[in-house]
Formats: structure tokens, sequence, C-alpha cells
């Protein structure tokens, strides 16, 4: 009996192992096919998956503000010494000789360049009045962060920075992080690092210390938004399990929104000083220069548009799967058979389209629930349906949602004209499937709610299969590696 069962589990590890190698490409989270052609039972038809534009150097596409305005040197021109060495005063900046000019554009150029490109700030002539600049990063679209945002500090690092984000062209910010050589003195905020953060407290606003060193550290120039220590929170230390990040994205708005912006705004409060008292004889000494910024992403489509172009300065998703508007944010005229929404990552690997479809367009019910699909008329693209293991996936791509018969709502809830299912206030989804708790960051896991911590959202069956394995193939070390 014991040799049966070391058999069973030895094809258990083998198939989870081949499943991941052979379905689950180090490519598969690109999500960049919209659709295919593909012949069923009605010949060739379009089988429609979830697609997103790959990520991108974001900062060719910005458009970069400073406040003030006249904040950058050079007008008049000015002198300025290390902040090592008061002494060493053979820093030269003047707006109108291009080799001595340093505006901000220079954050964003090409790295390399010997010597190093930079834009430099006034020094701090008016202290004791605070040196302030703001650095607004501006796309006029919304776009997805895909990994660290790094600033690269040609002077030395501030000893006080906000990094702040807009979800609504610069309206309003929240902060992202604060920075500062003393937390409690700056913000009142109890230091803390990005290892410091768990799955329930990642949308947590903190103020870190490891950015804001003085000049001892003088190599140390960078400072960083982790993005990816975030992900890795859900993905792991690798990213070996981005289904589970896919999975928190589709279903948590909250952690789906901390990582879309539409601008960044960089707020200096305090340079570099590399002491506890300032120089008052010698203020050149202190100032701000950035040599580069890094901004990683993608623009943001709804998962209907697998590509991105920037024509007239403006970014725009070219929308697939009958969508429209520059975030592929409402369906097309015409095709509003039934509400717009955007597209799912899940089930892994395609995802679901959940296209837009003909006004006129009615569902037809077929026997097996298995193939379900929609039948349109001649003059509609015809749409296949994949084979669909859950009723849940089946259902977002029809138009048909329930009908107290085949498609019944599950935990109470009322059909309501056979398109959408009333659902009591417990419970949310198409179908009334999945408890409301589990749409929020924090998910079930509450100290009162009784149920588990959060983990990754229900998924078809290789998903659920890939996940209990996941321990045994970190220790196979059969997973391709996500990055």
């Amino acid at each position: 009996m014991h040799f049966h069962f070391a058999l069973m589990l030895q094809a258990l590890w083998t198939g989870v192992c081949q499943a991941a190698m052979q379905h689950y490409p180090a490519a598969w989270g690109h999500y960049d096919v919209c659709k295919s052609q593909i012949y069923s039972d009605e010949g060739l038809t379009w089988d429609y998956m979830a697609c997103q534009p790959e990520a991108a150097d974001m900062t060719q596409y910005l458009k970069v503000t400073l406040d003030p305005p006249n904040i950058t040197c050079g007008d008049p021109p000015e002198t300025y010494c290390a902040l090592e060495n008061p002494y060493m005063c053979n820093n030269e900046c003047d707006a109108s000789t291009e080799e001595l000019a340093h505006p901000p554009e220079l954050m964003f150029d090409i790295e390399g360049r010997n010597p190093t490109t930079f834009w430099q700030s006034t020094s701090w002539k008016k202290y004791p009045k605070a040196l302030l600049v703001n650095i607004t990063l501006s796309w006029n679209k919304t776009i997805e962060l895909t990994d660290d945002i790094i600033l690269t500090f040609e002077s030395g690092r501030p000893e006080q920075m906000v990094l702040e984000k807009s979800l609504d062209y610069g309206r309003t910010w929240q902060p992202y992080q604060f920075y500062a050589t003393d937390c409690l003195d700056a913000f009142t905020m109890e230091p803390k690092t990005v290892q410091d953060l768990t799955q329930h407290t990642l949308l947590d606003i903190i103020c870190t210390e490891d950015y804001s060193r003085g000049y001892v550290w003088k190599y140390d120039k960078t400072v960083r938004f982790e993005i990816k220590d975030r992900f890795a929170l859900f993905a792991g230390p690798r990213l070996h399990n981005m289904a589970s990040l896919y999975g928190q994205l589709d279903t948590t708005k909250n952690l789906r929104d901390f990582f879309t912006i539409t601008d960044l705004r960089v707020r200096l409060l305090r340079p570099a000083t590399g002491a506890t008292m300032v120089d008052e004889n010698n203020l050149s000494r202190y100032f701000y220069a950035i040599s580069d910024i890094k901004v990683q992403g993608r623009c943001k489509c709804n998962l209907h548009a697998n590509s991105c172009v920037y024509d007239k300065e403006k970014l725009s998703c070219e929308c697939e799967h009958n969508t429209t508007g520059p975030d592929c944010g409402r369906c097309k005229k015409n095709y509003q058979g039934r509400a717009w929404s955007a597209g799912s990552y899940l089930p892994i690997p395609k995802g679901t389209a959940n296209i837009c479809i003909p006004n006129n367009i009615g569902p037809v019910i077929r026997p097996n629930v298995s193939s379900l699909g929609v039948a349109n008329r001649k003059e509609a693209p015809q749409v296949a349906l994949s084979t669909a293991p859950s009723v849940h996936v089946a259902n977002s791509k029809r138009a048909r949602v329930c009908d107290n018969e085949l498609l019944r709502c599950q935990n109470g809830g009322e059909c309501v004209n056979n398109v959408r299912c009333n659902c009591p206030s417990a419970y949310t989804g198409l179908q009334c499937e999945k408890p409301r708790c589990e749409t929020e960051l924090g998910g079930c896991g509450g100290p009162d709610s009784g149920q588990a911590p959060l983990m990754a959202p229900p998924s078809p069956r290789l998903l659920l299969l890939l996940l209990l394995g996941s321990a045994l193939l970190r220790e196979a070390s059969c997973w391709p590696a996500v990055l």
C-alpha cells in the first residue's frame, strides 16, 4: 500500500513539474496575445484572451515640470563646492553654456556618458528658509508600474524626501513613501523597510531611513521605491508564483490601484548636509542634483490591448475586444449588448477577455455546460469559448449570467432578467459565488472572520494543482523563474 502511495505521489509530482514546464514558459505572464483564430464545430472562429502591452521604460513618454520653475541652477551662473570638502569649489553651473547647463531633461537622458549628465538645483542660498523642490512626472495616461522606481542622485541623497502618486492626472495626491535620516524627527513616523511589510500591510505608507545617509556614503547614490519586493509578498522571493499575484490583482481593486498611476511627484524637502549643523558660511555646498530617474511600467489598457502607441505626445491603447477609449475603458458604439468589464487574468495562462458584444446579440444556451458559448448572428463575429472548468469562467464570457435552471445564482442570490444575480450583502461575484470579504485586501482572514488568512483566489484546476504543488516545486527546482 505504501508502495502504491509512493508511486501516486511520484506521478503527481512529475505531472505538476511537466505542466509547469510545458504550459508556463517564462513569458506567459506578458499576456501579449488578444485573440487567435481556431477551428470549432461552427468553423473558423475567434478565441479571445486577456492581453496587455509589454513593460517598457516609461520615462521616454513623460512630461516633467519643476516647482518653483526657476529652481534649476545657472541663471544667474553659480559656482558650487563639494559637500565633503567645502574648499573644493570648482563646479560651475551656467544655463547659457551647453557644457555647463543642467536642465531637467538630463534626468532622463542616456546614462553612461562621461562626464555624467544631470539636473541640478540652485544652492541653499536662502538658508534657513527650506530648500523645497517639487519634480512632477506626468504621462497624461494611466500606467501600471512593473518594477522599482529608482532615482540616482549626483549630489548627496536628500535628508528628507517624499514620493507621491496621483491617479487623477495631478488633481489629488497621496504619499507613496517617506524618506529621512530620522523618520521620527522629520515625519513623526517610526522607521520601517519594505521587508517589514506583509500581505495585510502592503498598502501601508512607510518612512524609511535606508536611502538618506550623508556624504560618508557618497557612493550610495540611489533612492528606491520597491515595487518588486511588494510583488514578492504574493509571488514569492523570485516572483516564481506570479499566478498568485495576478489572482490578487484581479480581485482586489485597492491592490491594483496601488501600482497604478497617472503622475509621480518627488518632493525634495532637505538636501544632504553631511552633519548635524549647516555651515552657514558656505551654503554653496548644499543643493540637489539628479542624474537619472527610472520608471518601468506599461500602459493600463484593462487587459483589452497588447500595444500602446505614442502619437502627438500622447499615449493611447490600441484597443481590442470591441472596446475603445484611452484605457479601453468602454465598449464601442453598437457593442453595448452588456455592461463593459475589464479583462481578467484568470484562468491562467490566457485569462478571460470579457469582450463587448453587439447590441442585438442573443445568447444560445447549449445543454452541455462545459462547452457553453455565444451563438452570434451572421453579421457579427463568432466567439469560441474554450472549455471552462468552472461555471464562473464560462459565464464571464456570455451575455446570460443566470436562468434559474442550468445557471443558478448561488448563496441565496436572485436571478434578474437572466443577465445578473442580485446577491445577498455577504456575497459577490457573477453568481454570488464569492464571500464579499475576499475582494478586500485583508481577505477573509481578519481576527473576527473565522476564515483563513489572505490567500490566492480560487482558480481553475490546473492552477490549483500548481499552487498546491508549489512547495514541492521549489524543492525540486522545476519551476522556471518569472522575472
